[in-house]
């Protein structure tokens, strides 16, 4: 691994444009390098980033000046970020019709449990106990551009433990004055960290509020998973004048017939001639073949909307994709850029309607 002489002209160029968010040149300086190591280098722990980096002649820099050049020089995450989301819009404008996309993973850090966010509970991709943060994020794309919008980290949700602890050190009475000072503090602890904790599906709807306040993206639509698919969120991106597309569970029911049916089975089983083929061209150009349905149902809750159920087989023996939309006009329009490509593979298909 080569080592750092000094921040890259890509990077430095790309740097420049927030350098109003740093108070102070030798942050800012510092910020700079620490970018530079997280792209190039090997090793993207703080240790690994300064080892590699080459100091100027006489210039004594240690590890603590690198650590408070990065977190503590006093630069706002929340301000870098409305920054940003300005800046990707501009470099966007005039590159065709752009997708929100919401997502949320899990970061594993095995050797990070002090990590803020982290936490051990059961990884379903892996089918063991881990230690990962949940976080969740917002892509904006088009046909050229993928850029990050946003992203979070979810604080781990301790109230059943916290609650188990209060009840287990409760008492009849408190007859001490620091008895009763410390059970208010462990009260008060309990209620702040209640107030403070988010789902991620309340965090999609902030990111998309934040999103929508700003005004950058006005033609973008979304898209997005079952994971963050809520009534409060579809209604949120409704009352801005946009459309939304999310894929859903295959055992969801919907109403057909007027009966509530798992309609994908029905289909495959009895009307497979109902799944018309459609070749369409991803990001990149190329070319793939679908087989698709698509129809306005109702669903609970949720009311008239377009499903679509995509196969990519012809045989249709492979596991469907249901997508939903608010968009009942979309019709072989939208699922003609059912795989335009998206930045997250997980509603690859979701996304590309949206476009």
């Amino acid at each position: 691994m080569l080592p750092l002489l000094g921040v890259p002209l890509t990077i430095a160029a790309g740097m420049k444009k927030y350098r109003e968010v740093f108070c102070r040149d030798e942050g800012f300086d510092h910020v700079s390098r620490y970018v530079s190591g997280l792209v190039l280098s090997k090793n993207k722990t703080l240790q690994g980033i300064y080892a590699q980096q080459v100091w100027p002649e006489g210039e004594e820099v240690t590890r603590r000046a690198m650590h408070a050049g990065v977190f503590e020089a006093g630069w706002s995450s929340a301000e870098l970020i409305r920054t940003h989301r300005a800046l990707v819009a501009s470099d966007h404008r005039g590159h065709g019709r752009e997708v929100v996309s919401l997502d949320w993973t899990q970061a594993h850090h095995e050797r990070g449990p002090q990590i803020y966010g982290v936490k051990e509970a059961y990884d379903y991709v892996n089918r063991r106990e881990s230690l990962f943060q949940t976080v969740v994020t917002g892509v904006v794309s088009n046909r050229e551009l993928v850029d990050g919008l946003a992203v979070e980290v979810q604080q781990p949700n301790f109230a059943e433990a916290e609650m188990e602890y209060l009840v287990m050190t409760r008492q009849e009475s408190y007859t001490q004055m620091e008895k009763v000072q410390k059970r208010i503090v462990e009260l008060l602890a309990y209620q702040r960290n209640r107030e403070a904790y988010r789902k991620r599906t309340e965090m999609a709807v902030e990111i998309v509020r934040q999103i929508e306040d700003e005004g950058h993206f006005a033609e973008a639509n979304y898209a997005f998973d079952n994971g963050v698919l809520t009534l409060e969120l579809t209604r949120l991106i409704e009352s801005r004048d946009k459309h939304w597309v999310s894929e859903i569970e295959c055992s969801r029911h919907i109403s057909w017939m007027g009966q509530w049916l798992r309609v994908g089975e029905e289909l495959r089983a009895n009307h497979p001639e109902s799944f018309r083929p459609l070749k369409v061209k991803g990001r990149q150009g190329q070319e793939r073949e679908y087989w698709a349905f698509t129809k306005v149902v109702r669903l609970k809750r949720y009311g008239r909307k377009r499903l679509v159920i995509v196969h990519e087989r012809a045989d249709l023996s492979d596991a469907p994709r249901f997508l939903l939309s608010d968009a009942l006009h979309w019709e072989s329009s939208g699922v003609a850029a059912l795989s335009s490509g998206a930045s997250h593979p997980h509603h690859r298909g979701a996304q590309a309607l949206a476009a």
